[in-house]
């Protein structure tokens, strides 16, 4: 009885956290792709009307059904009932998939490593663009509203957008409790103003229909591929469904896509096609014109919120993505602030957010409106969707351990349409996709450099160190080493090799501490390891041991937090009597340097400006001690 009592209170508190966490996901996943109808359908029959000039009935139906059948396919079956199961201990994103197929080879893969690095550098375009274009798109809302009001657009976007990325440092907590009721008004809203048009023309029901969508496709020719590069704009966002699960979980994400979204979307779109054949004049701004009068200020008002929430969103993942990519060693160490203390994954990266926010200004100043941006829209998207659709075919394979015919049956009709996305924004390049590209090339370059110099600097290491045994042995005949009270701790990559620092102090002080700990911090191919399994201590002699801290790609490392526990282990750390002796580094590039001379003039730029060691690893400032080194690369 006791048991059926228990079980009866625990569903109900179960309900309502299912609940409580999708009405979060319809703020932070689907922000995003929520404001989409702003500006995807007028892009679509722009780019439909550009050859003669007036509004068809069959490019209505044809551009409708294009959107409606690629929310289906693309979002609901690729990403909603197929990706999410393709998760890494619950956590998803191009990265986790990285680390899940990287894992299932069972070794590291160039190809997949690079198709790893390809999707994070095409994020960082599409974090550039997706608040300059949304931003815009719903201020642009004002000129229905004011005469007169054409000045003003471009610096209140800019001052929402400055404002936006101020306030980062602030955390998403408390900005994050209103996300999810906003958008699910501006879902609710969005609906509203669809059902009543299309009462007025239900004819557009039959772009549910997809031989309308093939026939537009069919008989447009080069044209029906450029509208399917604008048709996409309503799909941007579908990466946050299988890169926010980690924070949701599957089931929150999936009930509100099928519940609240996708039918929202479906009757906002189907309205604009109803408004634009009963008023063609409509296709100037369809999404506003959808509203009476009397409702655009508040619609405006309201757009303007869902627009902060979708571009805070992105913000977020790009923080999240970075911190995840330093983990992985893609990128140097950059400082990470944690701005809650309940909630692990709320960060805020100073560096990531200034050139984040110095990159959206210059889109909005450059380009000067969502409609000249939309064009820059969509390449980084659809290139991050080939990549997450290939790597997902490899962890089919060999982590489901489906077989390959079955893998490849599965994944290659959606990498196919993905492939024809992408191949329709690419023509979009010389008016602007230039931009996602550029970003995405640069950030690539950064990861490459920085992957490369610090393979050097390895190799290196363990070209001039020693071996910690033969040093061990040297220590032990030596009688003219002085003992110093406390623990040293020496960090180092290679626990088999003597560290730099600890070589240096004893040939500058001669003197050695009682305990002295060879400390290594590892990256685990899982977002995250449990305090059970987080450190592995080894006794090498009395005054020696080595200590390996295993992290998540998820986790910051807390250095002296995590050494705590190794009192079960028998050692009882003490921080005030620790010194962490550290070895900081001075590259130089050499005459006979095997890296190009801007490749490692670009290393030791991210060298010299990632955060330093103590900082990363939260070491108190007042417990170490830097020495420094030289080393020509």
């Amino acid at each position: 009885m006791a048991s059926l009592d228990t079980e009866l209170t625990e569903a109900p508190a179960k309900r309502a956290g299912l609940w409580s966490l999708s009405l979060a996901a319809i703020g932070v996943v689907y922000g995003d792709i929520g404001t989409s109808p702003l500006y995807a359908f007028r892009e679509a029959m722009h780019a439909a009307g550009a050859t003669h000039g007036g509004v068809l009935r069959e490019d209505v139906l044809g551009v409708l059904s294009l959107i409606v059948w690629a929310l289906v396919l693309v979002v609901t079956v690729k990403y909603v009932l197929i990706l999410l199961r393709a998760d890494n201990e619950g956590e998803g994103g191009t990265l986790s998939l990285l680390a899940l197929a990287q894992r299932a080879m069972g070794r590291q893969n160039r190809v997949i490593l690079f198709l790893g690095m390809l999707g994070a550098a095409l994020f960082y375009g599409d974090a550039a663009i997706t608040p300059a274009v949304s931003v815009l798109s719903a201020v642009e809302g004002l000129k229905l509203v004011a005469d007169g009001v054409d000045p003003f657009i471009l610096p209140i976007a800019i001052t929402i957008i400055i404002g936006l990325f101020l306030v980062q440092n602030r955390g998403t907590e408390a900005v994050a409790r209103f996300f999810g009721p906003v958008t699910l008004v501006w879902f609710c809203v969005m609906a509203a103003g669809g059902i009543h048009w299309m009462l007025q023309a239900p004819e557009v029901l039959a772009a549910l229909n997809p031989v309308h969508a093939v026939r537009f496709v069919a008989s447009n020719g080069q044209l029906g591929l450029i509208v399917l590069g604008a048709v996409f704009l309503a799909v941007t966002g579908a990466e946050a469904l299988y890169a926010d699960m980690g924070h949701f979980g599957k089931k929150p994400i999936q009930l509100a896509w099928i519940f609240v979204a996708f039918p929202a979307l479906l009757l906002t779109y189907f309205g604009q096609g109803a408004l634009v054949l009963s008023r063609p004049e409509a296709l100037e701004n369809p999404f506003y014109l959808l509203f009476p009068s009397w409702a655009l200020l508040p619609v405006v008002l309201l757009a303007t919120l869902a627009t902060i929430i979708a571009s805070q969103a992105v913000i977020t993942g790009a923080f999240s993505l970075t911190q995840q990519a330093v983990q992985l060693h893609m990128l140097p160490r950059l400082k990470i602030r944690h701005t809650s203390e309940e909630h692990h994954g709320q960060i805020y990266l100073p560096s990531i957010n200034r050139w984040l926010m110095v990159a959206v200004l210059t889109l909005v100043v450059t380009f000067g409106s969502s409609s000249s941006l939309a064009a820059a829209y969509g390449i980084s998207v659809t290139g991050t969707m080939v990549v997450t659709a290939t790597l997902a075919m490899i962890v089919a394979h060999k982590h489901w351990k489906l077989p390959l015919w079955l893998s490849v049956a599965m994944m290659l009709p959606f990498l196919l349409l993905d492939l024809t996305f992408l191949g329709a924004n690419l023509m979009k390049i010389a008016d602007g996709g230039y931009v996602p590209l550029g970003i995405a090339a640069v950030m690539l370059i950064v990861m490459a450099s920085w992957m490369r110099g610090s393979a050097i600097v390895a190799i290196k290491d363990r070209d001039a160190e020693l071996p910690l045994d033969t040093l061990l042995a040297q220590i032990a005949k030596s009688g003219s080493i002085a003992t110093v009270s406390g623990t040293a701790v020496f960090l180092t990559s290679t626990p088999d090799l003597a560290p730099a620092a600890l070589l240096h102090s004893l040939k500058h002080f001669k003197s050695l501490h009682e305990q002295n700990v060879i400390l290594t911090i590892t990256t685990a191919e899982v977002p995250r390891v449990s305090p059970a399994d987080r450190v592995r201590m080894e006794e090498i002699n009395d005054r020696f041991r080595r200590i390996e801290l295993l992290y998540g790609y998820t986790e910051d490392p807390d250095v002296p937090q995590a050494l705590l526990l190794c009192r079960r282990q028998g050692w009882k750390f003490d921080i005030m009597a620790t010194s962490f002796i550290l070895s900081r580094r001075r590259i130089r590039i050499s005459t006979r340097s095997r890296v190009p001379s801007w490749q490692g003039k670009l290393f030791i730029a991210l060298a010299r400006n990632a955060a330093g060691a103590s900082d990363y690893f939260r070491i108190p400032a007042g417990r170490v001690v830097e020495i420094g080194t030289q080393m020509n690369i």
